[in-house]
């Protein structure tokens, strides 16, 4: 039977990567575990064709499968690199000219190559089409039908059951917290994007295996809508009742990044505050990040958690473009490996939530049409406003090592300066850190 599989990572022509290699000569950066395939075989396609004497035909339609499916996959790659070239020159009619071939090699259902060509020139369109009316709008989450925010939803916790990385972020984030919180009564955690709180049932089952009891614990969810939010803390507050926690749960309606006030966040003198953060591309979570940091600076959390996607968000078009294609093949190549092509929770993850997010980068993103600058490092920054980094090796990591071998080989996890990367291959994707204020 014939093996194949293509990707674009190996591919890609890319001078500016995320990536990283075990075999840094860093001092300060160590594999802790690396999943590699066993065999290097790819996706199951089809049958060899077979001959009565069998063998030397086998080979023969073998090796033209082998070289179609490639021809496919390179002839996609130099398509998209193509039509974003002309975009950034502003070239629209020629980059238009060159979508239908696209769509009519790509596929959201095919090979992984397939899969991301197709939704990659699914926002190459929606950009063009932008560019034209001089209009571009991101995803919010506050101008979606309750319809449309379930389905995303419910493609979240999709992804959380077929994918280790958002388990990755709540479990490294959970475990730095339950560090920090030693001998603190009263907890106030600040999660500016809860979305269905996810992360915070962990927290709770860690939080009351402790011998000294909390005295109470309070969670401030921001997010987009109130209607969301309240479903939300309902939710959370049978959880916590269920583990026997003292729990308080208020919502915030609105971005983060335009809170002036902290009695806007219910900040109360004698509550030990922590602050988590999950980055996505979904869509704007902080509305301004210079905003954010202000208010960081102003609450002084004793803790802040942080995840971010190893992907850049800042200098021009193309160079965003071959980043987020190399980032989102690796993802799209992790996601198919162990699942059919016919998988519907696969099809129902890349769709809501890849797709999404790819088409806010090549559709929407970018200084020149948000109006801000974005951070391209929010760790850097942090230090500048007086944070410390605090080392997730020990617990957080071993947790995290033993998350992987849950999941299909290929997967890595590699300690760099007190931060923990979660990669796929040679590709870093999550890079998880914490940090407390430097007095």
């Amino acid at each position: 039977m014939i093996m194949l599989q293509f990707s674009f990572v190996s591919a890609i022509p890319i001078n500016h990567t995320s990536s990283y290699s075990s075999s840094s000569s860093m001092s300060s950066k160590r594999s802790i575990s690396e999943f590699t395939p066993v065999s290097d075989e790819p996706q199951l396609l089809t049958k060899r064709p077979r001959n009565e004497r069998g063998e030397e035909e086998e080979e023969e339609g073998e090796e033209l499968l082998l070289v179609d499916a490639d021809s496919i996959g390179l002839r996609l790659l130099g398509l998209l690199l193509q039509c974003a070239e002309f975009v950034a020159m502003e070239n629209l009619d020629e980059a238009a000219d060159l979508l239908p071939e696209i769509a009519e090699l790509s596929s959201p259902f095919g090979s992984s190559a397939e899969r991301v060509a197709a939704y990659f020139a699914e926002s190459l369109s929606a950009r063009i089409i932008s560019s034209h009316l001089r209009f571009y709008s991101p995803l919010n989450l506050k101008s979606l039908t309750l319809t449309h925010s379930q389905k995303l939803f419910t493609a979240l916790q999709s992804y959380n059951t077929i994918s280790p990385l958002i388990k990755f972020s709540h479990y490294t984030a959970n475990q730095a917290i339950y560090q920090a919180l030693e001998g603190e009564d009263h907890v106030h955690v600040i999660d500016l994007d809860i979305m269905q709180g996810l992360q915070w049932p962990g927290l709770f089952q860690i939080l009351s295996s402790r011998s000294r009891k909390l005295r109470s614990i309070k969670i401030t969810g921001v997010g987009s809508s109130m209607e969301l939010l309240e479903s939300t803390g309902r939710r959370l507050t049978e959880f916590a009742s269920s583990f026997g926690l003292p729990f308080e749960f208020q919502p915030f309606e609105g971005k983060i990044g335009h809170i002036t006030d902290l009695n806007q966040l219910g900040v109360k003198i004698g509550e030990t505050t922590v602050v988590n953060w999950m980055h996505h591309c979904l869509y704007n979570i902080t509305g301004s990040d210079l905003g954010t940091f202000r208010l960081l600076t102003l609450l002084r959390p004793k803790l802040i958690t942080l995840v971010e996607q190893d992907l850049s968000h800042g200098g021009n078009f193309l160079s965003r473009f071959v980043e987020a294609l190399h980032y989102y093949s690796a993802l799209f190549d992790a996601l198919g490996d162990g699942l059919s092509e016919e998988s519907a929770e696969r099809h129902t993850v890349e769709q809501q939530l890849f797709g999404s997010e790819i088409r806010n980068i090549v559709a929407v993103g970018g200084p020149k049409r948000t109006g801000e600058v974005p951070v391209e490092r929010w760790g850097d920054e942090l230090k500048r406003i007086g944070f410390l980094p605090v080392s997730l090796s020990g617990t957080p990591a071993a947790q995290a090592s033993l998350l992987l071998g849950m999941f299909p080989r290929g997967y890595t996890l590699v300690e760099e300066n007190g931060c923990l990367k979660l990669g796929w291959k040679d590709l870093s994707l999550l890079t998880a850190s914490a940090w407390q204020p430097c007095d």
